[in-house]
């Protein structure tokens, strides 16, 4: 073998070395761009069109002109917020004035002081993040009364009471809240916002943001199921939606007094309502409480009974209790996830009397208040929203 020949032998290995470590390469690249493909949860490979024929050896390759690129499909990260809301029936911040002063709200007030009313409450609407009630009287100095057999009438420095409480909006719409005629019900309003309380009712809605979602609140005497207050709620609803709320909670000031059983007119208006883009519907007026019922993976609770009530020295049934639903948003969109509690309470700390100051139940107290509402559930369509029932007060995330 001369010079040449060997020299000749060299480059041709030189050469083969060469084209195998481009194999190699080429081979490592797509073993590489599979892996992203697959762990990627599926890529996009972008090739140009135009390509040329390279010669690897004695092996010929389409290459692409241009750079090999995967596309990693994008997962959006989900956003999960919550709300508690809590809601309790009637709050009546004072008295009828024929009925004596010995023994009423407005004497408990100034011989105990305003914490009085609020010393049994556990806080528990301090730890949710939206608590409501029926305000069932008006707040003001005004002496021009109705005509009619029941009036309540409380000092403006009660709407303190909401406030230590931790309510953060009322129901106006009821029977008692034009017990002082217009002058009264302005007052009312007035003294609400002194006390930073919202309100709403009739035409008045209420909105507001909580932990980045927004919230808005109707009210209305629901005594009769007519296509005039149907149209109402459905305009209100929609209206609501309209201004970009995301969860809506609807009272209603409705059904017999003293009955355990709504009325045929309470359920079709509070399923309608709820067909209509209610998320909650509460009930008042009735002065004990009726069940609770799920409709449409909604919940309609037709009586809160009462709760704060300066209205009778001492109801024969003192019976209530706080309803509380945690919901959750993903992406701002409200989810079926659900949660809620039933929190027994008695409307007063002692059994002989009302002493107006609404104490949370314990043990077999707790758990007979809670019987009874399971019990009343069952007389209109079951006790099934028990699954979604936790264990205590719900507490906000936020706390």
């Amino acid at each position: 073998m001369n010079i040449q020949d060997g020299k000749e032998g060299l480059r041709r290995r030189k050469k083969q070395q060469q084209a195998k470590k481009k194999r190699q390469k080429i081979y490592i690249t797509l073993s590489l761009l599979t892996v992203l493909f697959v762990v990627g949860g599926g890529g996009i490979l972008l090739w140009q069109s135009i390509k040329e024929t390279k010669p690897i050896g004695n092996v010929e390759m389409h290459v692409n002109k241009s750079v090999l690129a995967v596309v990693k499909k994008e997962v959006p990260e989900r956003k999960i917020e919550t709300i508690t809301v809590s809601a309790a029936g009637d709050f009546t911040l004072g008295y009828d004035e024929d009925y004596g002063y010995t023994g009423s709200f407005v004497h408990e007030a100034d011989t105990k002081g305003l914490e009085h009313f609020v010393g049994g409450l556990n806080d528990i609407f301090k730890n949710d993040d939206f608590s409501t009630v029926n305000l069932e009287t008006t707040l003001t100095t005004s002496t021009q009364k109705a005509q009619k057999k029941f009036r309540f009438k409380g000092n403006p420095e009660y709407a303190k009471i909401l406030t230590m409480a931790g309510i953060e909006a009322v129901n106006l719409a009821n029977n008692h809240i034009y017990d002082y005629l217009e002058q009264g019900y302005q007052d009312t309003m007035a003294n609400l916002e002194k006390e930073n309380i919202g309100y709403f009712g009739y035409d008045r809605k209420y909105i507001d943001t909580i932990n980045g979602i927004k919230v808005g609140a109707l009210g209305y005497e629901g005594w009769s199921d007519t296509q005039e207050i149907r149209n109402q709620i459905e305009k209100d609803i929609q209206s609501l939606r309209n201004q970009g709320v995301q969860l809506t909670i609807v009272h209603f000031h409705w059904g017999i007094e003293r009955q355990y059983v709504p009325t045929k007119a309470q359920q079709t208006l509070a399923r309608f309502t709820i067909d209509s883009g209610a998320d909650l519907v509460l009930g008042h007026h009735p002065h004990v409480v009726q069940g609770i019922e799920e409709y449409n993976d909604k919940f309609i609770v037709y009586s809160l009974g009462n709760f704060m009530f300066g209205g009778n020295k001492n109801p024969s049934d003192k019976d209530t209790f706080v309803f509380q639903q945690k919901f959750y948003f993903e992406n701002g969109k409200l989810s079926n996830k659900k949660e809620i509690d039933i929190v027994p309470f008695s409307i007063s700390s002692t059994t002989h009397r009302n002493d107006f100051r609404p104490t949370m139940l314990t043990g077999e107290e707790h758990d007979r208040v809670h019987a009874k509402i399971v019990h009343v559930s069952n007389q209109i369509n079951g006790s099934s929203w028990l699954v979604y029932e936790v264990k205590g007060p719900i507490v906000s995330a936020n706390e």
